[in-house]
């Protein structure tokens, strides 16, 4: 059961007041995805045919409602989207952006939904007048953060080449509950109760508060028809919808209109294409992991770090994690990593976040050097900085590859983000990590959906000491991110393992990390990998989530030089494991992030 105290509200409004403040560029902000209690209620979903899990009941329900009428994964994935546009706006929707990893059966895609900044944008977008960066909530809030939205046109581009439904069958599920409502969960009612902008935007605030301005009560029936008429055009139009006529229209007219205007126009959206990547994929033992590249930075830090731990188990089998098993504890997890455990990942995790902040950004816009940052040579020699005692704060090296000389990146890291991943009956499988970066976007509301504020992902300062910072503004790029939708393969057979990925801004990678070992290391079910307690470092503290550690295991990493950040680390991450039995039958099993509302559901 997920329960909310007085106590995590008011954690959950202070949060909010301190992103809405300056962040100085060198220490982290408060997590984006505010937590809303520990579910205890989850076990792992067991399927034969096909499985769907999302951040809500009513997405997961829709993709399997899609599955169970034969439809692919990416099927799955484009009902789900459809209905965390309605359910948990706060996360996600057809205003927003998307990664997505996908497996055909044959082939790996990765497909970029990613926001562009418009054409209009300059690299002085978020500095004032006298050249200091803007506090987050002057950039965050209205038009200036806007650009233009990309899911739709990713999604689109994936159905095309292995969608089995027909386009208009997939927003059913979101149509219905636009039309008959739904009930407002607890966790959406505590955001928005902590949200102090949502009265400032009238049309979020008809949609979200009372007419005395308290916010609507949880199991409220919230009905969303503007949305439902949207998707009706969508489902009959294609994204053409979206991006041509009265509904860009309107978009434009509401980012340039407002108090806080943004340049996004007509012709962005026009314009506006998704692109197909080059999955990146690579070794780890004797599995093939596969993720996202540039822009997204999600895939090469999750490369670098099981890389990392690879090398490190190559010159010491004393530093294999494998044996690193996590052990039973008192707090609602039920188990807590070893501290070996935390060390190794959080020093590996130090290292990629120092290589991120200073050479990853747009690939069209930065030369960035993918090749070198993975390959097993370079990683061996970033493994060998690592030893008994933290290394405090790392330095970026220097891969194969380097081209430029770019100033690090030292802008506060953030977003907001939902997850889906669903397998198939012909055993396809879809990862999707989908965003409008922080809690409600740009607050900005057109038709029932909210637009994002995703150009708050790009560096706040365009250069350092005269060199230029590589994820600064420039019109037509693509922000950087942490978004890392993940598949795993076994590496001699070929066949899909799993599907995971997870929301939760730049430590996406720390919890994506997380549940790959714990499932590919420790051989935990899905379940009990997602609920292990969240830990690592974004190249500061060592963060371990509040209240899941114990005293003697906080103790031995103290010894060990960490300084220690426990903090709330509200992931949500989604996996899908598939495994054949002794017989060679199909086994799927589905797990689903207890921080948040979400299940995963199969047949």
């Amino acid at each position: 059961m997920l329960l909310i105290s007085r106590r995590q509200l008011f954690v959950i409004a202070t949060a909010l007041t301190l992103a809405a403040c300056h962040t100085p560029v060198n220490e982290q902000p408060p997590a984006p995805e505010l937590g809303s209690g520990y579910r205890t209620d989850l076990t792992t979903r067991h399927a034969e045919r096909h499985m769907a899990a999302a951040a809500n009941p009513l997405a997961a329900q829709a993709g399997r409602e899609m599955l169970r009428q034969g439809g692919s994964a990416i099927d799955a994935a484009i009902a789900m989207q459809a209905v965390l546009t309605l359910v948990e706006p706060q996360s996600s929707g057809i205003g927003g952006g998307a990664f997505i990893m996908l497996w055909d059966g044959k082939n790996v895609h990765a497909y970029d939904g990613r926001e562009t900044a418009p054409a209009g944008a300059t690299e002085r977008l978020f500095l004032n007048a006298d050249g200091t960066p803007m506090a987050f909530a002057q950039a965050q809030i209205g038009g200036r953060s806007v650009g233009t939205p990309g899911v739709l046109r990713a999604l689109e581009m994936a159905h095309k080449q292995t969608g089995r439904l027909p386009w208009a069958k997939l927003f059913e599920p979101a149509i219905r509950l636009s039309e008959q409502g739904f009930a407002i969960s607890p966790r959406l009612h505590a955001l928005i109760a902590a949200d102090r902008y949502i009265p400032n935007s009238p049309d979020m605030a008809v949609y979200f508060l009372n007419t005395d301005g308290t916010p609507k009560a949880t199991g409220t029936l919230l009905k969303n028809p503007a949305l439902a008429t949207v998707f009706k055009r969508i489902a009959k139009e294609g994204p053409d919808a979206l991006y041509r006529g009265p509904i860009a229209d309107e978009i434009a007219r509401k980012v340039q209109g407002h108090r806080n205007p943004g340049s996004l126009s007509q012709a962005d959206l026009g314009s506006y294409t998704a692109k197909q990547r080059t999955p990146l994929c690579t070794d780890y033992k004797r599995w093939k992991v596969c993720g996202m590249p540039p822009p997204s930075s999600g895939g090469i830090a999750i490369a670098q770090i099981l890389g990392t731990l690879q090398a490190l188990e190559a010159r010491d089998p004393q530093l294999a994690i494998a044996p690193m098993k996590p052990r039973k504890s008192a707090s609602p997890a039920g188990q807590e990593p070893t501290p070996e455990a935390v060390h190794l990942l959080a020093e590996a995790g130090r290292l990629a976040f120092a290589d991120r902040a200073l050479y990853v950004a747009d690939a069209d816009f930065v030369p960035v050097p993918v090749a070198g940052l993975v390959a097993p040579d370079y990683l061996a020699k970033r493994a060998a900085l690592i030893g008994e005692r933290s290394m405090g704060t790392a330095k970026p090296g220097t891969p194969a590859g380097v081209q430029l000389a770019y100033a690090p990146d030292r802008s506060p890291l953030r977003i907001s983000t939902s997850q889906v991943v669903a397998v198939d009956d012909l055993g396809g499988a879809v990862s999707m990590t989908t965003t409008v970066e922080a809690a409600f976007g740009a607050h900005v509301m057109v038709q029932g959906f909210l637009l994002n504020n995703q150009m708050t992902d790009f560096s706040f300062i365009p250069e350092e000491n005269g060199q230029p910072v590589a994820n600064r503004v420039e019109p037509g790029k693509r922000p950087r991110s942490a978004m890392a939708p993940t598949l795993v393969f076994d590496r001699n057979s070929g066949e899909l393992l799993a599907t995971v990925g997870s929301p939760g801004g730049s430590q996406i990678i720390e919890y994506v990390s997380k549940s790959l070992v714990a499932m590919l290391d420790w051989n935990l079910d899905p379940q009990a990998a997602i609920n292990l307690p969240n830990f690592g470092s974004r190249n500061g503290a060592t963060e371990l989530e509040h209240g899941l550690f114990s005293p003697a295991l906080k103790q031995t990493l103290k010894d060990k030089g960490h300084a220690l950040s426990e903090i709330d680390m509200t992931s949500g991450v989604q996996a899908i494991v598939r495994t054949r039995d002794a017989q060679g039958k199909v086994r799927l099993e589905g797990g689903a992030d207890p921080r948040r509302e979400g299940e995963a559901v199969g047949d």
